[in-house]
């Protein structure tokens, strides 16, 4: 579990599978302290979860199936790429965005980007699957960043990103076109859930 507050933007420093069609090898540069990090440990990586494989001092590596390497951008990623790294929530640790599973619902793109009073504001294409979880000042994580939707259209929605989360997140150099990695918020599945049910019975 985590909670979409960055803490360190990593860079990926190697690439690694036998064939396109296998399974793919990451491994990321990061500030994190890794003696911290345990083998097995779980690191939000840009948006999904990934297992810690092997370490190193300012490195660590994880794994991606082709199951994740379909449904995420991952398979885009090459030497150089910036990601965006959260460790797992510890018990007493502060919930400071909401609670972000590390499981991608879809792929989306940056439909616009533009300035707003110190901000900058970005269009995200909205798939009609998720539209029933995205709700104008409910909470999205886009590329492992919890963000609050601002605005609400059929097939799109707005957030603002501050300076302090561009400077420190991989959204500082991102523009139209770019694809996201989107997780919708898990409570407003679950009570999607529960309605459809209780319409159902």
């Amino acid at each position: 579990m985590f909670t979409g507050i960055i803490t360190d933007v990593g860079t990926v420093r190697a690439v690694r599978a036998e064939s396109a069609d296998r399974d793919r090898r990451f491994e990321i540069n990061t500030a994190l302290d890794t003696k911290s990090i345990a083998i097995g440990a779980s690191i939000a990586c840009s948006g999904p979860c990934l297992t810690v494989v092997e370490k190193g001092p300012g490195w660590f590596a994880v794994e991606a199936s082709q199951e994740t390497l379909a449904r995420t951008t991952l398979g885009e990623w090459g030497a150089g790429t910036p990601v965006n790294l959260e460790r797992s929530l510890a018990a007493g640790d502060e919930l400071g965005g909401h609670l972000v599973s590390g499981h991608v619902d879809a792929v989306v793109r940056i439909l616009a980007r533009s300035e707003a009073g110190g901000s900058a504001r970005f269009e995200i294409e909205l798939p009609p699957a998720l539209a029933p979880y995205v709700a104008e000042k409910g909470s999205v994580a886009l590329e492992g960043v919890s963000l609050t939707v601002n605005e609400v259209a059929r097939d799109r929605f707005a957030v603002n990103i501050i300076n302090h989360t561009a400077e420190r997140t991989t959204f500082g150099g991102m523009a139209a076109g770019r694809r996201l990695n989107m997780e919708v918020d898990m409570l407003a599945r679950y009570v999607e859930r529960q309605l459809t049910a209780r319409f159902k019975g």
